[in-house]
């Protein structure tokens, strides 16, 4: 191509050794995950550098179901440096000469985590709803930093105007949950519903007082809560014709603390691939850009407020150890013996990977979540539901 030996590699192709070339022309389709875009750089100008050969590295823009691409197409001139570089989940055009060793259009870059995921989940977000037919989507506030942050998100893919919150406080809601709520609400300038369900618990009681005479109330009753929540909700959505929203993040949904057919039913996870301990990173990050999420939501202790006083901590540990060890087990493959080895407690450690292996039923059964790490539920876990665990 004008008189230089020009050569075209798919993806991971370009890692394979080749004829001798002058330029590579590199067409990507590479999905986002939090921190690979250094790692791919690093590679890229290697290969560039080791075999002194250009490389133009185009990569795809936009979601497609729980993949999200997030464009950064590069260009590296033969000596491994970095000379050009597209915006980050962003569709454009960069023009460079390859044959300038020499910066020449770098579009900044936000390597932040809290950043990139934020980022991602946007573009996710609005890629996802749009391109299966939606203009609207609806989610339930709790009050809590979930459906803050998926507010948040729904805001700015589709405009405030095309998101509805609805508050469905029950009589174990505290005053302090409906209040954050509303004022998350006024703050991203999204519509706001208030459908109180204690008269369908009571009809829920009524129906079932028979069955259940003499039985302790359980788990079982509060469930029900939840799943009346996902009746309302999913009555709405089928009404105006919206998309409704899952509002559960990764650490629940690797342990299973959530509800199936409850406060699981949506058309789309969107913090699914998200710990909990990255949620408050991120809405942290977040209201240091523009105040958006209520302060009392980042302090108060997290509860699904399904009976008096209940906190997530009554049942789980505290999110910091249990998202490490979440994160040893599923992103870095170590099995109980090796977490313990590593500092954490040998109870805590098999009680939540036998939670991890229990829950398996329940994720095959979620809504589509969106793939921010290298190892999401949806995508990258591929576990058997009756089985022993792989480290048996």
């Amino acid at each position: 191509l004008g008189g230089r030996a020009v050569g075209v590699s798919i993806g991971e192709e370009i890692r394979c050794g080749g004829p001798t070339l002058e330029v590579i022309v590199n067409l990507r389709a590479s999905p986002f995950a939090v921190g690979r875009q250094v790692l791919l750089e690093e590679t890229l100008s290697g290969i560039a550098r080791d075999h002194r050969v250009a490389i133009a590295s185009a990569n795809l823009v936009g979601g497609n179901d729980d993949l999200i691409f997030d464009g950064r197409s590069c260009a590296f001139s033969a000596d491994g440096t970095l000379i050009a570089r597209g915006s980050a989940f962003a569709e454009g055009i960069v023009t460079v000469d390859l044959a300038r060793p020499v910066p020449q259009a770098v579009a900044p870059d936000d390597r932040a985590p809290e950043s990139e995921v934020w980022r991602a989940l946007v573009l996710g977000t609005r890629d996802y709803v749009h391109k299966c037919g939606f203009t609207s989507v609806l989610l339930g506030l709790s009050g809590g930093i979930d459906s803050s942050l998926v507010a948040a998100v729904a805001a700015e893919a589709l405009g405030p105007e095309n998101v509805l919150g609805v508050l469905l406080p029950s009589p174990h809601t505290s005053i302090e949950s409906i209040e954050d709520a509303r004022e998350l609400g006024e703050n991203l300038g999204i519509q706001v519903q208030c459908i109180p369900i204690a008269p369908m618990m009571e009809a829920f009681d009524g129906a079932l007082a028979g069955v259940f005479a003499g039985l302790a109330p359980d788990a079982t009753e509060e469930n029900l809560q939840a799943r009346i929540r996902a009746v309302v909700l999913m009555a709405l959505a089928n009404k105006f014709g919206s998309m409704l929203l899952s509002t559960g993040n990764k650490s629940e949904a690797a342990v299973g603390y959530a509800t199936l057919y409850g406060d699981m039913a949506g058309g789309l996870g969107v913090i699914a691939d998200v710990q909990k301990a990255m949620v408050y990173r991120i809405a942290r990050w977040l209201n240091a850009q523009r105040p958006v999420i209520p302060g009392r939501v980042l302090t108060k202790p997290p509860s699904a407020e399904l009976r008096p006083g209940q906190t997530d901590q009554e049942i789980l540990p505290p999110y910091d150890i249990l998202d490490a060890i979440l994160h040893r087990h599923i992103d870095c493959f170590e099995s109980p013996g090796e977490i313990v080895a590593a500092g954490y407690p040998a109870e805590t450690v098999r009680e939540v990977l036998r939670m991890v292996r229990q829950a398996e039923f329940k994720r095959r059964q979620a809504a589509p979540g969106l793939r921010v790490t290298d190892r999401a539920f949806s995508t990258d876990w591929h576990m058997p539901i009756a089985a022993k665990s792989w480290w048996q």
